[in-house]
């Protein structure tokens, strides 16, 4: 009856208070980002240039598989399984998962167990014998008696819960959720990071390849030429100014070969690094000829307004601005009062055999309140700092919005002029090669010398040099595209 009567107005006390409990803080609501209604409303500069203006199917996540190069995909599948930043920003992700549950723990009630066994002698002059010298007994007998040494045996459980009455715990979830969110956004950078620059790499060292082989080529055409030249010169058809113009033109082009070569082992060896392996690993693999890619796909980037929220700079943006909202209601909430109910319950014995009597027991229960009367200003000027850190927060938000449709806008009109001038390339391609027909088609004919043949061939070895960095640029511009819109890989 006594206990019945001592937990009552307990329960009635917390039963009260929970019906009183709200959440402090302001609530975290996104702000709107605003996005044109289509991907031509947003441009800067020639209308020529601008974006696509449908909305079909978006480009896949894996987006450079659409370029049918096995090779590519084996490297980027390689360098997502060794890339160091990528394996950090994983373990940056589960430190955050760990850390939600850790905060998810401390709404729980907390409950803990002891046990103990002690050898205890207490000390003859000690404030427990004061009582002696009061009664006037035999106080060395009693003293002696009590420093006698003893064995202490102990055990029990004690139990506390901290009723979140101003959402305290519920926004520090809020704000562990928050920034899990961030992880993850930021988790996704890097897949889409690594992936980019694989693609890069690999882009880059195609078109280097493309560039010393065609070079080679022309080096030999020149060199054929410089022969013809020299036997005209032999002849007395030509005087040996134009040997030496031929020879010069001739030494400049093999000194652009080395410089093409030494550029080709360092892509080689960017790749290497990428995809986790030593120099030189990749070799048999990269140095063959490059598959011939499928071509660029038409865009259809999706709804502007969703494309932008999806880059995962932009995520991450966002789940800091709500981590920083949900951080003013944490601190918000220590300023009010907090209840904590515990109790415990114990055995305690100088005997072993009487431990568990129920006479060995021992038991507390109740609430017990802090109430925050003065701290110099601390907790208040901690609101006003979590304050200060939401608005930096959205400022950020904004400016990476900003960035994100600058970004944007760059890449598509970077692609779209590529695509124009690989137009005009691939059509001046044809022409020489036209034109080295009709030269070979006449020199058959006896009408030319087999000169005009080799400056025509040579003229297609430009033209094709010309469309193969064009090509390349593309491929690059095809890959900003997908950054910029934050079109990466998932888990």
């Amino acid at each position: 009856m006594t206990l019945s009567r001592t937990i009552a107005p307990i329960l009635a006390a917390f039963a009260l208070a929970s019906l009183a409990a709200c959440t402090v803080g302001p609530d975290f609501v996104a702000p709107q980002a605003a996005a044109p209604d289509d991907w031509t409303s947003w441009h800067s500069g020639d209308p020529a240039l601008q974006g696509p203006a449908g909305t079909g199917t978006p480009i896949p996540a894996q987006w450079w598989t659409l370029l049918g190069d096995p090779v590519l995909d084996r490297l980027v599948q390689q360098a997502m399984a060794a890339s160091p930043d990528l394996q950090t920003a994983a373990l940056h992700f589960a430190q955050a998962r760990v850390q939600q549950g850790v905060v998810a723990g401390a709404g729980q009630p907390q409950v803990n167990a002891q046990a103990q066994v002690s050898r205890n002698r207490q000390s003859e002059n000690g404030a427990s014998t004061r009582l002696f010298d009061a009664i006037g007994s035999d106080r060395d007998t009693l003293a002696k008696f009590l420093a006698q040494p003893f064995t202490l045996y102990r055990g029990g459980f004690d139990a506390a819960w901290e009723p979140d009455l101003w959402g305290r715990i519920q926004r520090m979830n809020e704000q562990a959720g928050a920034m899990t969110a961030r992880q993850q956004a930021l988790l996704d950078l890097a897949r889409l990071s690594v992936a980019a620059e694989v693609a890069q790499a690999y882009f880059d060292l195609r078109v280097t390849q493309r560039q010393i082989s065609l070079s080679e080529e022309d080096t030999r055409l020149l060199h054929e030429r410089t022969g013809l030249v020299a036997a005209r010169v032999k002849g007395g058809l030509e005087d040996h100014s134009g040997l030496e113009r031929e020879n010069a033109a001739l030494n400049a082009l093999r000194a652009s070969l080395p410089a093409l070569k030494a550029r080709e082992t360092m892509q080689l060896n960017r790749i290497a690094v990428l995809a986790g392996r030593h120099p030189g690993e990749l070799d048999a693999d990269l140095r063959g000829a490059a598959q011939a890619g499928a071509e660029l796909p038409d865009l259809s980037l999706g709804m502007p307004s969703e494309v932008a929220l999806r880059r995962p700079d932009v995520r991450a943006a966002l789940a800091r601005l709500h981590a920083a909202t949900a951080g003013i209601g944490v601190a918000t909430a220590e300023l009010y009062p907090a209840i904590r109910l515990g109790g415990g319950f114990d055995l305690e014995s100088y005997r072993s055999e009487n431990l568990f009597d129920w006479g060995s027991r021992s038991w507390s229960i109740g609430p017990s309140l802090s109430l925050p009367l003065f701290d110099g200003g601390r907790r208040r000027r901690m609101i006003e700092l979590r304050k200060l850190e939401e608005r930096e927060a959205a400022v950020a938000f904004q400016q990476t919005m900003l960035r994100a449709w600058q970004e944007i806008d760059d890449a598509l009109s970077g692609y779209t002029s590529e695509r124009l001038q690989h137009e005009r390339l691939a059509a001046r391609a044809g022409n020489a090669a036209n034109a080295l027909a009709l030269a070979e088609a006449r020199y058959r004919a006896g009408a030319l010398s087999y000169l005009p043949v080799i400056d025509a061939r040579r003229a297609q070895m430009q033209a094709l040099r010309d469309l193969a960095d064009c090509e390349g640029r593309l491929r690059l511009r095809f890959v900003a595209i997908n950054k910029a819109i934050g079109n990466g890989p998932g888990e």
